[in-house]
C-alpha cells in the first residue's frame, strides 16, 4: 500500500523530491563553474613549469633556466623538466604570445574540461543512457569525481598534466567505439606523453575495437592484423619519440628524470624519493587513502575547536565518490572484465608509488589514470530500479565538494 505522502496530489503545483534533488545537484554544478571562473581570475602565472618548458622548445631547447616547482631535474648544472612533453607542446602558443609567466593555464583547463565533457555526453549516450540517467552520469564525473579538482587546480604542473591526458583518454574511448583506431592510436600515444600511466590502457582499447564474435587473438584472420597495425603505429612512435626525448637528455630512454631530483628532506615526500621512488613500504598508505580514508577536516586550537583546513593527501575513492560501488553489477563480458583487470593493473602500480596525488582535497586524483574505464561501462548498470541510489549517492558527493571548496575558502588551503 503507497503511503499518502508519495501519492501525487490532484490540484496544484508540487515539486517531487527527485526533482527537487536535481535542481540541487544543478545547483551546486554552478556553484562549481562558479569556483573555477572566480580561480581563472585569480590565477597570477609563474605557477607551471610547463610554461618554461613551452619556453624552451620554442628556443630550440630542452633544459630549462629555472623552475616553478620542486620536481625539476639538475644534471651537469643544467634543469629539466621531469614530466612528459606534450602538455607543454599545448602552451607553446600562449608562451609565445605573452612569455613563460603566462597566467591563463586554468583558461586552458577549463576547455579541456569542457571538451572532455562534451565527448563523455556522446560515449554515456553510445553505452546507452539516454535523458535523467545521462544527466546524473555527467554530473558524477564533472563534479563528483577528481575532474573537477584537476580543472580547479590547472595551473599547476601536476594538474595539468592530467587535464590535458585525461581528455586525450576520453578522446581515444570515443574514438576505439567508433572504430577509428588511427585516430585512437593516436590519442592514447598523446595521452601518454602527458601520463605515463596511459600505456597500461592500450591493451584494453585493443579489446574495445574488436567485434563481439572476434577473437583476442586471430593471427589468420587479415582484419585482425588491419586493426593491430593501425592502432599499434602511432602508439610505437609515441613510445619511440618519449625514449629519444629522455636519452637526449638523460643519456638514458628509460630515465624520466627524477634519479636526478635533489630531495627535500624536511617533507615525507623528499624522503621517500631520497629513499625510493616505489617502495612496498607505500602500499599500506596508498591502499588506506585509496579506498577507507574518509573526508578529514583539521582542527586546532587549545579547545579543538578552531578550523584549520583538509588532509592533503585527499579522501577516499569510495568515501568521496561512493557511486563508484555502482560497479559492483557490471556484467562479466569480455570488455567489461579487461577493463576491471587494466584498473587493478593500475591501480597496483601505483600503490607502490611514492606519493599518492598530494596536494588533494577529497580526491584521489591519480585514480583518473583508470576510472575513465569504470566510467564508460556505469550506464550499464543504472536501471530504473537502482537509478534513485546512484542520484543520492552522486547528490552525497557533490555536498562533500561544496564542504571542501567552503573549508578551503575560510582556511585559505585551495
Amino acid at each position: 500500500m503507497t503511503a499518502a505522502v508519495d501519492q501525487p496530489a490532484k490540484r496544484g503545483f508540487t515539486l517531487d523530491r527527485w526533482t527537487l534533488l536535481t535542481l540541487a545537484a544543478l545547483a551546486m554544478a554552478a556553484l562549481f563553474v562558479t569556483g573555477i571562473l572566480m580561480r581563472v581570475l585569480q590565477e597570477s602565472g609563474g605557477t607551471n613549469s610547463y610554461a618554461l618548458l613551452a619556453e624552451a622548445f620554442l628556443h630550440g631547447r630542452f633544459d630549462v633556466d629555472r623552475c616553478f616547482d620542486g620536481d625539476c631535474a639538475m644534471v651537469a648544472g643544467r634543469g629539466y623538466v621531469i614530466f612528459p612533453p606534450v602538455p607543454a607542446l599545448v602552451a607553446m602558443p600562449f608562451v609565445a604570445l605573452f612569455g613563460p609567466h603566462f597566467a591563463g593555464f586554468i583558461i586552458i583547463g577549463l576547455l579541456f574540461f569542457a571538451a572532455t565533457l562534451a565527448l563523455w555526453w556522446r560515449l554515456f549516450a553510445a553505452m546507452g543512457a539516454r535523458g535523467d540517467t545521462r544527466l546524473w552520469l555527467m554530473l558524477a564525473l564533472a563534479f563528483g569525481s577528481p575532474v573537477y579538482f584537476i580543472t580547479l587546480r590547472a595551473d599547476g604542473i601536476w594538474f595539468f598534466a592530467q587535464v590535458v591526458g585525461l581528455f586525450l583518454l576520453t578522446l581515444a574511448l570515443h574514438e576505439t567505439l567508433n572504430k577509428r583506431l588511427v585516430a585512437a592510436g593516436i590519442a592514447i600515444g598523446l595521452a601518454f606523453l602527458c601520463r605515463q600511466m596511459a600505456i597500461l590502457v592500450v591493451p584494453f582499447l585493443f579489446v574495445l575495437a574488436l567485434d563481439k564474435d572476434e577473437g583476442l587473438f586471430s593471427l589468420n584472420r587479415a582484419g585482425w592484423w588491419r586493426k593491430f597495425i593501425a592502432f599499434a603505429i602511432p602508439v610505437a612512435i609515441a613510445l619511440i619519440a618519449y625514449f629519444v626525448y629522455n636519452g637526449v637528455r638523460f643519456g638514458n630512454p628509460l630515465e624520466t628524470g627524477y634519479s636526478y631530483i635533489v630531495p627535500d628532506g624536511h617533507s615525507y615526500l623528499g624522503q621517500r624519493i631520497a629513499e625510493a621512488l616505489f617502495s612496498p613500504r607505500y602500499v599500506l598508505f596508498n591502499l588506506f587513502y585509496l579506498f577507507v580514508q574518509g573526508f578529514h577536516a583539521e582542527f586546532t586550537g587549545p579547545l579543538m575547536t578552531r578550523l584549520a583546513g583538509l588532509d592533503s593527501n585527499g579522501t577516499s575513492l569510495l568515501a568521496a565518490s561512493p557511486f563508484v560501488l555502482f560497479a559492483f553489477f557490471l556484467p562479466w563480458r569480455r570488455d567489461v572484465v579487461i577493463a576491471g583487470l587494466t584498473a587493478l593493473v593500475i591501480g597496483g602500480v601505483t600503490l607502490f608509488y611514492h606519493s599518492n596525488g598530494y596536494s588533494q582535497y577529497n580526491v584521489q586524483r591519480y585514480t583518473l589514470d583508470w576510472l575513465p574505464l569504470l566510467f564508460l561501462f556505469l550506464p550499464l548498470t543504472l536501471t530504473s530500479e537502482r537509478l534513485p541510489v546512484f542520484r543520492l549517492l552522486v547528490t552525497y558527493a557533490l555536498l562533500l565538494n561544496v564542504a571542501t571548496m567552503g573549508v578551503l575558502a575560510v582556511t585559505s588551503g585551495g
